[in-house]
């Protein structure tokens, strides 16, 4: 079983596709609620990051009609299956999905209004450094949005810890203070406490503001 969930960190061969289809279902009643927290002009230039299966992508892309999505994942799968997801939109020039490592993101300094993060930062090696990144590339006074399905304050979640090799589960303490150290300010912090979801936003400082 625990072969089968390391798919959740990196998607792989036939286990890995059927992973990702699974998580384009079973995430939307998460991310659907984290989505609601993103107040964004329709023109957004939008990344989103570990985009998976590319339900999530399909998402923005229906919120900012005038804008344009960009996935990025480091599993070929996940790439493959997002691209066959949005294939209408990638042929429109809306949406753009390439493999790369959010560690060192593939763009330019100040691109992306937004930057999103469903259910990935588990699985991501060097969060610290990854943050900085995102700060990078995104535009001054641009958006990120962080959201878990485990806030770190419950001990069952901690299981997939052990299942998953390289997962890491943050509360949101530990999430805002990694932010303000890559440069983030006006962090908010979201839950629901029934399931104890979590959403973390964080915003770049426009040109001139202090932190």
């Amino acid at each position: 079983m625990s072969g089968f969930f390391a798919n959740t960190k990196k998607p792989e061969g036939f286990g890995g596709k059927i992973m990702v289809a699974m998580m384009n279902h079973g995430h939307a009643a998460l991310s659907q609620w984290g989505r609601g927290f993103l107040h964004l002009n329709d023109g957004a230039h939008v990344l989103d990051l570990g985009c998976g299966g590319g339900a999530n992508l399909a998402a923005l892309l229906d919120m900012y009609h005038g804008g344009s999505v960009t996935g990025l994942d480091y599993s070929p799968v996940s790439v493959e299956k997002a691209q066959k997801l949005n294939k209408q939109s990638i042929e429109a020039g809306r949406c753009q999905v390439a493999q790369g490592d959010v560690s060192a993101l593939p763009f330019g300094e100040s691109v992306f209004d937004l930057a999103t993060a469903f259910e990935t930062v588990y699985f991501w090696p060097d969060l610290e450094r990854s943050f900085h990144q995102v700060y990078r590339v995104l535009k001054p006074g641009g958006n990120f949005l962080i959201c878990n399905e485990a806030d770190g304050t419950v001990t069952k979640q901690f299981k997939w810890c052990d299942l998953i090799d390289g997962m890491s589960i943050y509360t949101s303490g530990q999430l805002s203070a990694l932010l303000r150290t890559a440069g983030f300010i006006h962090i908010g912090v979201h839950q629901e406490p029934q399931k104890h979801w979590l959403c973390v936003t964080a915003q770049k400082p426009e040109s001139g503001e202090t932190i």
